[in-house]
């Protein structure tokens, strides 16, 4: 009876789980509906501040107006009336002398004026329109953090930071961005960022929240030590913030002219992005001064690329222009960054204009494709259906363009697996379920049926039509939703669940297709597990790069290769062209991947400039996997795809290498918290657990599990089934494996995660990373 009260409370447990999802995932297909085509905002502000032939004059709002019509942009903006700001606005920054001086000047003479100016640095002085131009930028703001606005931008008279609180400066009226960081903070908007890359120092910025632990300033900006303006030691790195907000101000000074886009990017990759990701802001507010850009008159020998407009819409429909610098960081950017010193010399392929749609694959044919003999093989049909209904609960198939699946030819196959491997997986079509069998135990984690080989030519074919699309522009990127999956299929055999690599053969065809065989391609490859088979086929490839981030365990991990290893780095001309991220201890997360791909991933990718990124998409590295024992959640999966958006002129293509049942996306895998055959689990022995036995019967290391209730150890079922067999034999129902400490009972043919297993959880991860796993709650 108490069995069964605790079964009832478990299936209420689950009932409001299920109802909790349910929510979230109605309030996310609202949000996204709601935000669908409102992401922008222009204001046009009066022309009348400037002086005849300044550097700061009207063109710099109407150039940027005449380039947003030039795009057809300004149709898809919200348009903000202005407004004057009020007094009490003014004074959350200023104090109540500054702000009656400037508002004094509304009725000075000209002569007046100009005597006001000469006594401060760099000022001239109008009028009208300042209080104007502070107002608008609050109310965009204000928008921005209602659930209406997604992003925002402000062309303005007047530039945009740099003002002390009783002295005029450079081309500024007000602190416009100081304004609006004090009228958030009023309205409980308590953490935020604000992002300074104009090539001045914003001092007056740094003076405001020096001591305020709820905002963070970072500022990259020439300093020469010193010697460039506005002259401060104030503007170098050592000042970092006081009080409860140390560590709150970071600058980054050049000391040596000619930055380009490399050392900016390097700034942003190695120093920026870790940081914000850590502080976790509500709101970033950009200081966006383009005086370090190309051509700029004020500011010469700055190198920044010329961006086509100021403010360049960059956003999930607007994919970033194709990158066109061209070598490493200088010897300053180098100093903050870990990509290597070597000047790359290779030449952009340039992505053309493309389409601003996603486009998406997918046919439920290829759930025909199933094991025959094991129907809780981790490999399910059932796991594309349900990523793809998934996509639909959330309104995202409406928002993608479909793109038709097809056959892969014997020749498309054979631009990376030799003949007698396709026809090998071809004639299995015609084979009887014991043939079938007999050949799948010929590899490693392979299972076949008579639809297997149809199954992998529409999945290799369904990639080959979305990169089509993307090739001929249009799509901008494109999701493919197949499977058998592939980046464990080598040259002349199947392994790991994969008959044919489905990115090595995109890769390929790009390269055909585009008539450019030094293509340059990106192969990101994020399945927990590494992709031998990819791997393999560019080694000696310098236009592939082919970057991995997997669990290692020191080789014991699947597919147990030092091939996996960090050390392998390509051969021949090829050597430097593989990156292996290999880790060997602990449950890595978020920060871990992040971590990666801002000092890895993003460094080598960007000095590489592919001309199209192809992700291996395996989500096995996903909190509550039941393989890959990793906790990736589906936001750190959405960030690290962002970031690759960035590459290629946002031509990217995912390829899903091993998408195994996804609990955190798609729930098909829910660990039993309880189950009526925990008392079968024994204390430990008095020698422990070693995770490096083999197995009793053959010997093997790939894949063993330890029986909780006699502590014999045997091979798991995909590499001779010994532990299987032990559980028929000797009815032990529960059993913990190596590879990811998860427990299996084979009774209830159930992953199962309870506080009784908790001590050999904790004794196995011990032996494994010689560290404890945190205590039960």
């Amino acid at each position: 009876e108490n069995k069964g009260g605790n079964s009832l409370q478990e299936l209420k447990r689950r009932g409001r789980m299920e109802r909790t999802r349910e929510e979230r995932e109605e309030e996310l297909s609202g949000k996204l509906k709601t935000l669908c085509g409102i992401n922008k905002v222009f204001v046009d502000l009066s022309l009348k501040y400037f002086v005849f032939s300044h550097p700061e004059s009207p063109e710099r709002v109407t150039a940027i107006m005449e380039e947003l019509e030039r795009q057809d942009l300004l149709p898809l903006c919200i348009r903000v009336e202005p407004r004057e700001a009020t007094e009490e606005e003014l004074l959350l920054a200023h104090m109540k002398h500054y702000v009656d001086l400037i508002k004094s000047t509304q009725t000075m003479t000209l002569a007046e004026l100009q005597t006001l100016s000469n006594k401060y640095d760099s000022i001239y002085l109008h009028p009208v329109r300042t209080r104007l131009s502070v107002k608008t930028q609050l109310q965009l703001f204000e928008q921005l953090v209602s659930p209406v606005l997604l992003y925002g931008s402000v062309g303005v008279g007047g530039k945009l930071i740099l003002c002390s609180i009783v002295i005029f400066c450079l081309l500024i009226m007000y602190r416009y961005r100081d304004s609006r960081n004090r009228y958030f903070v009023t309205k409980k908007v308590f953490v935020v960022l604000i992002v300074d890359w104009d090539v001045h120092h914003g001092q007056g910025i740094q003076y405001r929240f020096q001591e305020d632990p709820s905002v963070l300033y970072f500022s990259v900006h020439r300093y020469e030590q010193g010697s460039f303006w506005p002259h401060l030691p104030e503007s170098d790195s050592h000042f970092v913030g006081s009080g409860p907000a140390e560590g709150r101000n970071i600058n980054l000074p050049w000391n040596q002219t000619g930055m380009t886009d490399a050392d900016y990017i390097a700034a942003f990759q190695q120093v920026l992005l870790p940081v914000a990701y850590e502080f976790q802001p509500q709101l970033v507010l950009v200081s966006a001064g383009f005086d370090a850009a190309v051509g700029d008159l004020k500011m010469c020998r700055g190198n920044l690329q010329e961006l086509e407009s100021p403010f360049h819409f960059s956003s999930s429909n607007f994919p970033l222009p194709p990158f066109r610098a061209e070598g490493s960081p200088s010897a300053e950017g180098r100093a903050i960054s870990t990509s290597t010193s070597q000047k790359n010399t290779m030449k952009p392929n340039l992505a053309p204009s493309v389409a601003t749609t996603t486009g998406l694959v997918y046919d439920e044919r290829m759930m025909e494709h199933s094991n025959l003999w094991d129907r809780h093989h981790p490999e399910q049909p059932q796991r594309i259906f349900k990523i793809f209904s998934k996509h639909q609960q959330l309104g995202l198939v409406d928002r993608c363009q479909r793109i038709p699946v097809r056959l892969a030819t014997e020749e498309e196959l054979s631009l990376c697996h030799s003949m007698q491997h396709i026809e090998q997986m071809k004639a299995t079509a015609a084979m009887k379920p014991r043939e079938l069998h007999k050949l799948g135990d010929e590899f490693v984690s392979i299972y076949l049926n008579q639809q297997s080989f149809q199954c992998a030519q529409l999945a290799a074919g369904s990639c080959l039509n979305a990169l089509d699309q993307i090739l001929c522009g249009q799509v901008t990127n494109a999701v493919a939703i197949v499977r058998p999956p592939g980046h464990h299929a080598e040259r002349d055999y199947p392994c790991g669940f994969c008959l044919f690599n489905t990115a090595a053969l995109a890769a390929r065809y790009a390269k055909k297709a585009s008539h450019d065989p030094s293509m340059r391609i990106l192969i990101l490859d994020w399945d927990v597990h590494h992709g031998n088979g990819t791997q393999h086929m560019f080694e000696d490839d310098d236009s592939v790069l082919y970057i991995s981030l997997h669990r290692y365990d020191n080789g014991a991990f699947f597919p147990s290769s030092e091939d996996a290893a960090p050390d392998k780095v390509g051969v021949a001309k090829g050597a430097g062209f593989n990156v292996n991220v290999a880790w060997s201890g602990g449950r890595m997360g978020d920060s871990d991947y992040l971590a990666a791909f801002h000092r890895v991933v993003m460094p080598i990718a960007t000095e590489f400039n592919p001309s199209l990124v192809l992700v291996s998409a395996g989500f096995d590295a996903a909190r509550g996997d039941p393989l890959g024992g990793y906790n990736v959640t589906p936001e750190g999966y959405a960030h690290l795809t962002h970031m690759l958006m960035s590459l290629a002129g946002g031509r990217v293509s995912d390829c899903p290498s091993l998408c195994l049942p996804l609990q955190s996306t798609l729930y098909v895998v829910d660990p039993l918290s309880w189950c009526p055959h925990l008392d079968a689990v024994k204390p430990l022995p008095s020698s422990g657990i070693d995770v490096f036995r083999p197995c009793q019967d053959c010997g093997s290391e790939a894949e063993n599990w330890i029986c909780l209730t006699c502590y014999q150890v045997f091979c798991g079922r995909y590499v001779n089934e010994h532990m299987v067999n032990h559980g028929v034999v000797s009815e032990h129902p529960l059993v913990l494996s190596f590879c990811d400490l998860s427990a299996w009972c084979y009774q209830c043919e159930a992953y199962v995660h309870n506080q009784i297993l908790f001590e050999a959880k904790n004794a196995a991860h011990c032996a494994k990373f010689g560290e404890e796993i945190p205590p039960w709650s």
